[in-house]
């Protein structure tokens, strides 16, 4: 197992690019800034390592990371209806980044931040712990919090990502990891045979905007029923009118039906032989399926075109400060936020 790092030169500053890798060969690239993953080599069914998430040939593109390519989000993954928000008394304003709405935690979140980084390695891991702190009132929210998120990589494959946070003031707070998976290897095909497992049997409704509209529906008789497996391919042909709010794909929030002890979600890909296992305990997840990719950009292996990965968004609900019944992104003063979600390779 070892852990390397190369200075990465972008305009007038200087990244970082860690590489975590275990003694099976597997690794997991990572930066400083954004703490943006850009690569994870992992074996398919004839032990050969290729890429299996997305990322930019040229890095000076994440400084205008649009599409979130691998990184860390917060403080609120998702979108803010009306880019602002009442807490106790007071009504909040965030910036409109996506519309009239806050996407992501505002155009200066935790994609467009450089972190201090310590690497901790372990007779069966190599891992980083990324530190940042946020001032009160940063991109409008309430609070000075103080961020840790560590990156771990086993040697059964399993890439562990657990987040803390701690705010001095009541605020809102819910992070995410936006990796764009493609288990075909190297961007060699779309996401669209890849086979979708999912422990939900409720989903978020959404509106034109991509706002929830408040009402959780049930996915039985739907493409959005994962329970017993589907290709993300059904939901791109079925006419649903929440698909095609989508641009004809997903880009729904999930409620999982447990969130302890339980493998949430698989996401397998016949021709490579790869199976990722999420497993986390977050109350739900997004599931985007790159829908608004477009082929305007230059990637790893290839250039960007629609359902070229898919999001596994594992978060609360940014809908709970405008509905009730959401899971809950609201974090009291000086309690600690600690959440944990784990992608387990096999192949």
């Amino acid at each position: 197992m070892n852990i390397t790092s190369l200075p990465i030169k972008i305009e007038e500053k200087t990244w970082l690019e860690y590489t975590l890798t275990n003694d099976s060969g597997m690794s997991v690239s990572f930066l400083n800034f954004g703490g943006i993953i850009t690569k994870m080599m992992v074996p398919d069914k004839n032990n050969q390592f290729e890429n299996v998430v997305i990322g930019f040939r040229d890095y000076d593109n994440y400084l205008n990371n649009k599409n979130y390519f691998g990184a860390l989000i917060g403080r609120v993954a998702g979108r803010i209806e009306g880019a602002q928000f009442s807490l106790g008394e007071k009504t909040y304003t965030l910036p409109a980044n996506d519309g009239d709405n806050s996407l992501h935690g505002g155009p200066g979140g935790l994609h467009a931040r450089t972190w201090e980084v310590e690497t901790i390695e372990t007779p069966t891991s190599v891992g980083a712990v990324l530190y940042h702190t946020s001032l009160d009132g940063d991109q409008g929210y309430p609070g000075t919090v103080k961020y840790k998120v560590s990156y771990t990589l086993t040697n059964a494959n399993d890439f562990e990502i657990s987040y803390e946070a701690i705010s001095d003031q009541d605020t809102v707070l819910t992070l995410t990891n936006h990796s764009y998976f493609n288990l075909s290897g190297d961007l060699k095909d779309t996401i669209l045979n890849h086979e979708v497992t999912m422990n939900a049997s409720q989903f978020v409704e959404l509106d034109h905007a991509l706002i929830p509209t408040g009402n959780i529906l049930p996915v039985t008789d739907t493409v959005f029923d994962f329970r017993n497996g589907r290709k993300i391919l059904d939901g791109t042909l079925s006419g649903d009118p929440q698909n095609q709010l989508a641009l004809d794909g997903y880009d729904h929030f999930f409620i999982f039906d447990q969130t302890k002890d339980d493998d949430q979600i698989t996401l397998k890909d016949a021709s490579s032989g790869r199976q990722l296992t999420v497993t986390t305990d977050q109350p739900g997840v997004v599931m985007y399926t790159s829908n608004n990719l477009d082929d305007s950009l230059q990637l790893n292996e290839a250039r960007s075109k629609k359902y070229l990965g898919v999001c596994l968004e594992t978060q609360s609900s940014p809908a709970s400060v405008t509905h009730d019944g959401f899971p809950s992104i609201h974090l009291a003063a000086h309690e600690v936020y600690r959440k944990k979600t784990t992608f387990s390779f096999e192949s």
